[in-house]
């Protein structure tokens, strides 16, 4: 046993480690009920506008798919689809200038001015935004917002 007791360093180094705790994601952004959502993958199909926080803390708040027309959030904590209900205006990827979103008590206005850059294939940038929050019997939320739409290819 004492034999192996100089190679305890390296059974040490060598022993399996404990993957790092990822850090849990802020449930509520500056006091808002809007939380950050965790890293969304691209569709298999059409566009997608990924959209931070442009005041405040930043963060990723909302994914917007085109085809279906979906809106993921996360209010309270708790990770919401609000399908599109009407979108109005010319803005581009399969998006209105303006869309509206709703589910069970919750409904939502995403606003974007879409640009496209030379830069950027397959996509563009959302430059101005503006998330609108509503809930029954609730204050209603509105957040700046700005990010990327990519779109499958």
């Amino acid at each position: 046993m004492k034999a192996l007791l100089p190679f305890a360093p390296l059974l040490l180094a060598a022993a399996p480690q404990s993957a790092p705790t990822p850090t849990p994601l802020p449930s509520s952004i500056d006091g808002l009920p809007l939380g950050a959502i965790p890293r969304q993958d691209l569709p298999a199909k059409g566009c997608a506008a990924y959209l931070w926080t442009v005041s405040g803390t930043r963060a990723l708040v909302a994914m917007a798919q085109a085809d279906p027309g979906r809106l993921r959030l996360s209010i309270g904590g708790t990770m919401t689809d609000l399908d599109r209900s009407a979108q109005s205006g010319a803005g581009g990827f399969g998006f209105g200038e303006s869309n509206d979103y709703g589910a069970a008590g919750i409904s939502a206005k995403l606003t974007m001015k879409i640009e496209t850059r030379e830069s950027i294939s397959s996509g563009a940038v959302v430059t101005e935004g503006l998330l609108q929050l509503d809930r029954a019997g609730q204050d209603t939320v509105v957040v700046p917002v700005g990010g990327l739409i990519g779109c499958a290819t």
